[in-house]
């Protein structure tokens, strides 16, 4: 039973509690998190982890058997109080091949309550937001994979939308259109609290500010992603070449370097003593050092453990999918 906590303002979205059964599946299990306001906050876990069921859970599409879900201090089951602002876009949004979009749109809009008129300059202001005003008079069929999905991503674009869920909105892109949804996706943190499903891990370290991880229908792992990929004193590099073994013995035998981790070269995690009065500063700038005398210029840096690593840590996930949930 949960217990009538008061609202808290500083949250958009709240979780207590949230249990879900499918016969002897228990897909969800007594999941609570919050999501700050004006943050971009990122759900994660391994295929079957339960993310898809609380996603449609806090979309108002299935019922919880317990717990409590709170948008915006609203029970999402009172759907004409959060009408306008909150805006759900499942992973593959269906638009008709044939009609032109505009009219669609239009069409969707004028559902909300808007005028022709008005619905019509909205959505053009839109369509030119993710940069397909040229297809405005075209049907869907006329747009790739990537300008599907940056269809999706337009509709968050009308109205004021304060909540904003994303699933999978980079799921089969290409790198370049996936880069331009994370744009997309950082224009709209600006005006909204932004929920990512995904299992992009870099990407969600990227785009960010808190995370919480499923796995088996438990959170494992919620906070801020710089606490969680802090965790160990880690500096997760992309050089510019792979090492060779007695390169590796170089970085190796630095002051404070406690090891070296090769198995997915050009990436390496370098991981450093962490006993008190090690100059952890003075140990990165001396791996630094040495790997520009060997001539290997880092093309990405980030000091602490990567989000992917914790992840997996904490779900024990070998790789092998599980059926989703």
């Amino acid at each position: 039973m949960i217990s009538e906590a008061p609202i808290d303002v500083t949250s958009a979205l709240r979780v207590q509690g949230i249990s879900k059964t499918f016969g002897p599946v228990r897909a969800l299990d007594e999941v609570s998190f919050d999501v700050p306001t004006h943050s971009v906050f990122g759900l994660l876990g391994p295929n079957g982890a339960g993310k898809t069921t609380l996603f449609s859970i806090v979309a108002n599409f299935l019922k919880a058997d317990s717990g409590r879900v709170e948008v915006l201090g609203q029970d999402p089951a009172r759907v004409s109080e959060l009408r306008g602002r909150l805006t759900i876009l499942p992973q593959d949004a269906a638009f008709q091949r044939n009609t032109p979009i505009m009219e669609q749109l239009v069409f969707f809009r004028m559902l909300d309550g808007e005028t022709r008129d008005s619905a019509e300059t909205e959505v053009r202001r839109s369509l030119e937001r993710v940069g397909l005003e040229d297809y405005a008079k075209r049907g869907a069929r006329a747009l790739s994979h990537g300008m599907a999905k940056r269809l999706g991503i337009a509709q968050a674009f009308f109205g004021s939308p304060e909540v904003i869920l994303l699933d999978e909105p980079t799921a089969g892109l290409d790198p370049a259109s996936a880069r331009q949804i994370r744009d997309l996706v950082q224009e709209l943190r600006r005006k909204a609290t932004v929920v990512i499903s995904s299992h992009n891990l870099a990407e969600i370290q990227e785009l960010c500010d808190r995370v919480a991880i499923l796995d088996r229908g438990r959170v494992v792992a919620d906070g801020p992603v710089a606490e969680l990929t802090a965790a160990s004193r880690e500096l997760d590099l992309r050089l510019s070449r792979r090492l060779e073994a007695a390169e590796v013995d170089r970085v190796k035998e630095l002051p404070g370097v406690a090891f070296v981790k090769t198995d997915n070269a050009p990436d390496y995690a370098i991981g450093f003593a962490s006993s008190e009065g090690n100059d952890w500063d003075g140990a990165v700038a001396g791996v630094l050092r040495e790997l520009l005398d060997l001539g290997v210029v880092p093309r990405r840096l980030h000091e602490g453990q990567s989000l992917e690593r914790h992840f997996l840590a904490v779900t024990g996930s070998s790789g092998t999918e599980r059926p989703d949930g």
